[in-house]
């Protein structure tokens, strides 16, 4: 009997990867986005990464994947749903609660994310005897975005972020990068046209041109990388947004084809999470914070960030009740704290 031949190794990996828990799949050589350093150098002389030294410091590494590792020939590109069955901005006038960005809702997507993409790697070598691999999630020197558009799993849309067909833009990246020589998808198309949603929704127009981002002016950078006081001039769009900001993304067309049964269960939203209520998170010491996103991605801020946001979303608030917490915040040990809740006294003041 004539053994049956067995499918193409991509064709193989493929289906490892969506038995993993990947909904988008594709692979891009290692010099297929020539474009990235260039680019990224542009960004960076602009000074528009802020505070993200770590952007500046392995630029270099950051700007093809051989500048981090000469050997790599092959980038599995890999992307994990996290498609929202709510609408994101349903919490916009709720301004007693705060709004935590979809993707930080559920589980710690760099432990969800960087365990399924082991397994892959880990079948990968067992399937490829002498291949070698390196997996990445957002953490490392790796451009996940460039990489993915030309590995064909979706776009960079005019907000810099992924857009697929498929999944709308709710997809966290990783990468395999391997020594192998796989045969590459066809890498995405652009389909924004001349939509600008993404652009005109910005509260803070951190957009200066479509395809180009200022952090400096994201609410997302603000409310997570930023450690210091937020400047005045952005307090009042921040609203009642305590941990990144989904405007730019809910509001692409695209979204409507997003197939929300596709989400992996581990990014489904955590009860307390959700809408978590202003008052709660002013009261918030370090241990309160530890515990209560104990395996968040929002653990990582720390206490003072996120009571700073929220005595900022307390002053947007309009609700007098906050003030007599507000004034205990004032004399709070971390400075940032103290100033935002010093000017959210003012407001409500006012």
């Amino acid at each position: 009997m004539v053994a049956k031949a067995l499918p193409p190794l991509e064709d193989r990996l493929e289906a490892v990867a969506r038995a993993h828990g990947f909904a988008a799949f594709g692979i891009a050589r290692a010099d297929a986005a020539p474009e990235t350093a260039a680019r990224l150098d542009a960004w960076l002389a602009e000074g528009c990464h802020g505070e993200m030294i770590w952007m500046e410091s392995r630029a270099e590494q950051r700007g093809s994947p051989k500048g981090l590792w000469p050997e790599v020939r092959s980038v599995i590109a890999l992307g994990m749903s996290y498609a929202p069955a709510e609408d994101p901005l349903a919490l916009a006038d709720h301004r007693t609660r705060g709004r935590i960005s979809v993707y930080a809702q559920g589980a710690d997507y760099h432990d969800v994310v960087k365990k399924a993409l082991k397994a892959v790697a880990r079948w990968l070598v067992a399937e490829a005897p002498g291949a070698e691999v390196k997996v990445f999630v957002d953490t490392a020197p790796v451009m996940e975005k460039p990489l993915a558009a030309a590995a064909g799993l979706g776009w960079q849309g005019k907000h810099t972020n992924m857009v697929s067909r498929d999944h709308g833009s709710w997809l966290f990246l990783g990468a395999i990068y391997t020594t192998l020589d796989l045969v590459p998808s066809a890498p995405g198309r652009d389909h924004c046209g001349s939509c600008r949603a993404c652009q005109d929704a910005c509260p803070t127009q951190a957009f200066p041109a479509p395809y180009r981002l200022d952090a400096r002016r994201c609410i997302s950078y603000l409310t997570i990388e930023h450690a210091g006081p937020i400047p005045e001039e952005f307090r009042h769009a921040i609203g009642n947004r305590i941990y990144g900001c989904d405007d730019c993304l809910a509001v692409c067309p695209w979204n409507k084809f997003a197939d929300t049964a596709a989400r992996h269960r581990a990014f489904l939203p955590r009860g307390e999470l959700a809408a978590p209520a202003l008052a709660d998170l002013l009261a918030l010491d370090d241990a309160g914070f530890r515990q209560v996103f104990a395996g968040s991605p929002i653990k990582r801020i720390g206490r003072d960030r996120m009571v700073r946001n929220a005595a900022i979303a307390a002053g947007n608030s309009g609700d007098p009740r906050f003030r007599t917490r507000l004034a205990e915040l004032t004399r709070d040990a971390s400075p940032a704290v103290a100033d935002a809740a010093a000017w959210a006294l003012a407001e409500l003041a006012e």
